[in-house]
């Protein structure tokens, strides 16, 4: 896993770029809002899709709410980046839909549309 901070309109944001799933369940996701807030002193985080293992992605596993919580509870706002269009579930999009309506968490199709989303104070 390597970490980049990025600085976009006086916000800090971490940017993690890994080879490897990263987040597999609740304690491992605890674990990345640790490292990366030791390491970069960032609540902001980007990462790629690919870093979340699929069972997130299936939401009958409560994964995601469960994982999405922790981001929550910690404040720590973070945007997942890649293509969502194979998910056809519509609870699936649904929910990408109202993560995308506020304002902690969100699935992007670009690294770019993630800095714009978490560079608002």
């Amino acid at each position: 896993m390597e970490i980049t901070k990025i600085k976009e309109k006086d916000i800090e944001i971490a940017v993690i770029s890994s080879s490897e799933i990263l987040i597999t369940d609740v304690q491992s996701a605890l674990d990345l809002i640790a490292t990366v807030n030791y390491e970069t002193g960032c609540n902001r985080i980007i990462m790629n899709k690919s870093a979340i293992h699929e069972d997130f992605f299936n939401l009958s596993t409560r994964l995601a709410g469960d994982i999405i919580q922790k981001f929550i509870n910690y404040h720590v706002k973070i945007a997942i980046v890649g293509d969502f269009s194979e998910y056809s579930s519509k609870n699936f999009k649904d929910f990408i839909y109202e993560c995308n309506k506020g304002k902690d968490i969100f699935f992007l199709s670009s690294e770019q549309q993630a800095l714009d989303k978490l560079s608002i104070s």
